[in-house]
């Protein structure tokens, strides 16, 4: 056996010799990505990673009282998860609806991090109560009962909010507005809207907070740069644009992606959350400065979660 094999023979002899809740313990110290592949080292650490008391220390304290005022009264699933494992990977895979279908929570299956998705009855969107503007409808592939179907607006104006204490500590978190398009979409192609986020109405008023995306994912680009004061569908806030906007938002960002659940994404922005910091995280997606008339948007709501590294 040459030398190299020697160690590999040794350095496995001395993990299976260690005590299998010395494993467990330190394994409960890290995170759910490092326990799956700490899992892989060898047997005993294989065995150690299935412990209570690893999975334990990812899943939130709350989580009992979370599911119990879920609509369901459960995660998901067929069955009852008989383990702390099958427990945190239940509530990772199987969102669960809470808040009278107003929310929707589950875990960030690396971190163990709380989710949220904010359902579109708990935007504050303005006229979208008002037919002529807005209807509410039902679709097979939302995770809530109703969506928020645009018919059509000159001022789009979609807020949300939510409490830091519903989140994981100590994160840094992404908000991302979750919609479709549809056939008829109309009024995006040049027009950007303008997103932000900031913690407690502050961050969200300064430059660095505000930044300019285009919601149609098939629009031009160049067309951004080529609108000009004559061109058509200009409405009658157009001449807002043409002061030019309070804030340096700069070009539009490119961040509109298609997600597995077959809808839309587009970041709002991103902000942590401190130990023993509590506040109310401020959401907002505008188009006001166009003036031209749009519609054809289907929004599931607001979806905040971990920002990956």
């Amino acid at each position: 056996m040459d030398k190299v094999g020697h160690n590999r023979e040794t350095d496995a002899n001395f993990f299976e010799s260690l005590p299998e809740g010395f494993i467990a313990n330190a394994m409960a110290r890290t995170s759910p990505r490092d326990v799956c592949t700490l899992s892989l080292v060898c047997s005993v650490f294989r065995s150690a990673a299935e412990w209570d008391a690893v999975w334990e220390k990812f899943i939130p304290s709350d989580y009992q009282k979370i599911l119990a005022a879920s609509d369901g009264g459960g995660g998901g699933g067929s069955s009852r998860p008989v383990s702390k494992k099958e427990v945190y990977l239940r509530l990772c895979d199987y969102p669960v609806t809470i808040d009278g279908g107003n929310k929707s929570f589950w875990l960030h299956k690396f971190s163990g991090k709380k989710c949220f998705m904010l359902a579109a009855r708990d935007l504050s969107i303005i006229w979208g109560d008002t037919p002529r503007y807005w209807r509410w409808i039902s679709v097979p592939e939302s995770r809530f009962a109703e969506v928020a179907e645009l018919i059509s607006v000159c001022w789009l104006e979609v807020r949300g909010r939510i409490n830091t204490s519903l989140l994981s500590t100590d994160t840094k978190y992404a908000a991302y507005l979750v919609y479709k398009t549809t056939p008829h979409t109309y009024g995006f192609e040049c027009h950007p809207a303008e997103v932000s986020v900031g913690l407690n109405g502050i961050e969200s008023q300064t430059e660095s907070q505000i930044k300019t995306v285009f919601l149609d994912p098939d629009r031009q680009r160049h067309e951004y740069d080529q609108t000009l004061p004559g061109r058509r569908r200009m409405g009658m806030f157009g001449h807002l644009r043409r002061m030019g906007s309070r804030f340096n938002t700069g070009p539009p960002q490119d961040g509109l992606k298609h997600r597995e659940d077959g809808w839309l994404e587009i970041e709002l922005g991103e902000f942590y959350t401190e130990k023993g910091q509590e506040g109310e995280v401020e959401m907002s997606v505008l188009e006001v400065k166009g003036g031209n008339w749009k519609g054809g948007l289907i929004i599931q709501g607001i979806e905040i979660r971990p920002k990956a590294p």
